[in-house]
């Protein structure tokens, strides 16, 4: 059988009086899972997701799992790949890139849908085309990038499906480069967020582009679509969205009293509304929620059993930094913590490996996920630990 996830629950503690109680484990398994969070404030968004990056806290979710239709926020998907083929050397910025009639009739003026107005047989640099993407949500320059790249939109779908696979995606399905409504393009606000933060954190060449608050074309002059840019929040980024069946959606990103946080929410009736629930989502998370140090740099945060080592568990920590999370500011009094991972983990286990998450969650709010790191090197063992080692799971029932 293939490997389960084990859950070394940790004691509920009250975390202002003894905060060394998250060292002292109870060893009991079971295949973790992830409750809902319990939110302090409603959104009239049919789904949301608000999630602060440096601690990997998810700090409201509403059908943040459910595939819904989302609109040009999938423009991200094409964005991404377009990233990775200049990164690859595949294409510059430079370059130009023809457009086709498939691009000019059904992406740009003709199709009566968001376009850059890119000139039917015309060039178009890929500087060009990526801010008409980013700025204006041009469709034509979305169906033009992924003729360029692909030879066609099919094989840019393709591209697009391997892109999210490899950074992590597995429940969204992709059918074109621009969003337009089709049955089978679908993603969830999980996955936005997992895209819009790979992004910022793998391409921040690019991601300036995101805050450009006008794109001049031609003699067309282009306004970003994104109405936080103008709010002075610290919003700088990223992408709308609107059909008739998805409503008004938005991926938004921005560092607001020191954190950044990523917003998804999707579902809108209006324009307006959307700006609203956005405005006040990440103000929300931004006032409502503190940093609290869990674990000193040099501190064990807790094991992880091993099968096949020379010893049977590996000491976690924070690979050489401390272990924070983030609670609520209105007085949060106990947390639960659990380690999770794929176990048991089988030797070697080398020193540094990302090996488990510590799951903390309040009573009231903020689920978080912090990597965990082997703090030492397991060897494989002999015949014998093997043996005894399989005895010892399946008597415990730990079986893989």
């Amino acid at each position: 059988m293939g490997a389960i996830i084990k859950s070394l629950q940790i004691k509920e503690l009250r975390i202002f009086r003894y905060p060394s109680i998250l060292a002292i484990l109870v060893l009991c398994s079971g295949i973790a899972t992830t409750a809902p969070v319990s939110a302090q404030i409603e959104t009239k968004a049919a789904y949301a997701l608000l999630i602060d990056i440096d601690s990997n806290s998810t700090l409201l979710e509403k059908n943040a799992d459910e595939l819904m239709a989302p609109a040009s926020m999938s423009k991200l998907i094409t964005l991404g790949v377009l990233f990775k083929a200049i990164r690859d050397e595949r294409i510059n910025l430079e370059d130009e890139i023809f457009i086709s009639e498939n691009a000019w009739r059904n992406g740009g003026a003709p199709s009566g849908t968001s376009a850059m107005f890119a000139s039917l047989n015309s060039e178009v640099k890929v500087v060009d085309l990526m801010r008409g993407i980013i700025v204006q949500s041009g469709n034509d320059a979305s169906i033009a990038i992924a003729e360029g790249l692909s030879g066609s939109e099919e094989g840019f779908v393709e591209e697009m499906e391997a892109y999210a696979k490899s950074i992590g995606l597995t429940k969204s399905s992709f059918a074109n480069p621009t969003g337009l409504p089709h049955p089978d393009h679908l993603m969830t606000a999980r996955e936005l967020a997992i895209v819009a933060r790979h992004i910022i954190k793998t391409y921040p060449e690019f991601y300036p582009i995101f805050s450009e608050r006008l794109f001049p074309y031609k003699r067309y002059k282009f306004f970003n679509r994104n109405p936080l840019l103008s709010k002075k929040m610290g919003v700088d980024g990223l992408k709308t969205g609107f059909t008739r069946k998805s409503g008004y959606g938005l991926v938004a990103s921005g560092v607001i009293d020191g954190r950044r946080m990523i917003l998804v929410l999707n579902g809108l009736k209006t324009k307006k509304e959307r700006s609203d629930e956005a405005q006040k989502l990440l103000r929300w998370g931004a006032r409502n929620f503190k940093s609290v140090k869990l674990f000193n740099p040099d501190e064990t945060v807790g094991y992880a059993r091993v099968w096949g080592g020379e010893r049977s568990s590996v000491r976690l920590g924070g690979n050489n930094a401390a272990v924070s999370v983030l609670l609520p500011r209105n007085g949060a009094k106990k947390i639960r913590a659990a380690i999770e991972y794929l176990g048991p983990l089988k030797a070697p286990v080398k020193k540094g490996d990302q090996v488990a998450f510590l799951r903390v969650s309040s009573e009231n709010s903020a689920v978080n996920r912090i990597p965990l790191y082997a703090e030492e090197d397991i060897a494989e063992g002999g015949v014998v630990s093997k043996g005894l080692g399989s005895l010892f799971d399946l008597t415990l029932g730990w079986i893989f």
